[in-house]
């Protein structure tokens, strides 16, 4: 245990994102309108708590839509799906609505306008995850996987002169950036942004652990294990040499962890709550003097439309982003 003030390192952005709060808002407001159930499908977001929280509220998770009884209630989560779920919830008579983040959307839309256009899709992310489930199904037929950079070159398309590229939005833009040097040197005219895909909450938050990882003996990144952006700022700061772990929450910490830790750092993925992070700080400032740093790289103030359907209700709902303040 340090015997000294221990420095506690807030980089922000942190937790909740704009896309992340309209999901949460669309299963609250609709358990407001209709009362529970209201089914969802999959994780409304990669976050356990959150998914705990609007269970004990009335929603009910499933993972596929022939759990869902007929003319019920069905909220598509945050990842987006492929048309292909939409179409079999339209047949089955469900009231389907759609909290898909506009980013990845506007993803799925890219990747319509390529195939619609005659060019293979190369979709850079990691296989299996929601997001890339639903945007390989915008165009299946025309869409191939592509994981690192040493796989670009096995990519077998139908033209390599009609290729267009689109990214996961929640990858690392290091990550990105390499397998797109890859793909623009394996197939000269391929088309697509790059990291421009990356959204601008999984930037903002790697950008802000970047600024702070140097002063840092330890970063805490809150999050669940499968939530992907939460992953990649464990692997930044550990890229940096610095001891990282994800921490589900305050329980979570580990004290041989801060033994030697006279400077941590505490962040937290998009999907995870900013009242988590406000525990955490809570329990390291509980073992000993700490000062609280925050450290602000940039300002986040997007907001995303709800559904039109839900738009006039007021429900009185609580403010999950409010941020940290030192008291």
């Amino acid at each position: 245990m340090v015997n000294t003030t221990r420095r506690v390192l807030l980089p922000a952005p942190r937790s909740f994102c704009a896309g992340v709060e309209r999901a949460i808002e669309i299963v609250e407001r609709l358990l407001e309108q209709h009362g529970p159930p209201v089914y969802v499908r999959n994780q409304i977001v990669h976050n356990a708590h959150v998914v705990a929280e609007l269970e004990s509220k009335g929603a009910v998770f499933v993972s596929e839509l022939d759990e869902v009884p007929e003319h019920a209630v069905v909220v598509f989560s945050a990842h987006g799906v492929a048309p292909a779920v939409e179409r079999e919830a339209a047949a089955r008579g469900l009231d389907a609505v759609d909290a898909t983040c506009p980013l990845v959307a506007k993803v799925h839309a890219e990747a319509k306008r390529a195939a619609d256009a005659g060019d293979t899709v190369i979709l850079i992310g990691h296989e299996g995850h929601e997001e890339v489930v639903g945007t390989m199904g915008v165009a299946p037929d025309r869409t191939v996987l592509v994981e690192s950079a040493d796989a670009v070159p096995h990519l077998r398309v139908e033209n390599r002169d009609k290729v267009t590229f689109l990214s996961q939005t929640t990858l690392a833009v290091t990550e990105v950036e390499t397998i797109t040097e890859a793909l623009r040197a394996h197939f000269p005219r391929i088309k697509g942004q790059g990291k421009e895909d990356i959204c601008y909450a999984t930037s903002n938050r790697q950008a802000a652990v970047a600024a702070v990882v140097g002063e840092a003996d330890l970063v805490l990144v809150v999050g669940s294990v499968n939530s992907s952006n939460s992953n990649r700022l464990v692997e930044l700061a550990r890229g940096a040499g610095v001891e990282a772990h994800l921490i589900e929450n305050a329980d979570a910490i580990d004290p041989a962890w801060l033994e030697a830790a006279g400077s941590i750092a505490v962040t937290a993925g998009a999907s995870a709550p900013p009242k988590l992070v406000d525990a955490v700080v809570r329990a390291l400032a509980a073992l000993g003097p700490t000062e609280v740093i925050e450290r602000i790289v940039a300002e986040e103030t997007q907001e995303f439309l709800l559904p039109q359907r839900l738009r006039n209700a007021r429900p009185n709902l609580p403010n999950r982003s409010a941020p940290f303040r030192n008291r």
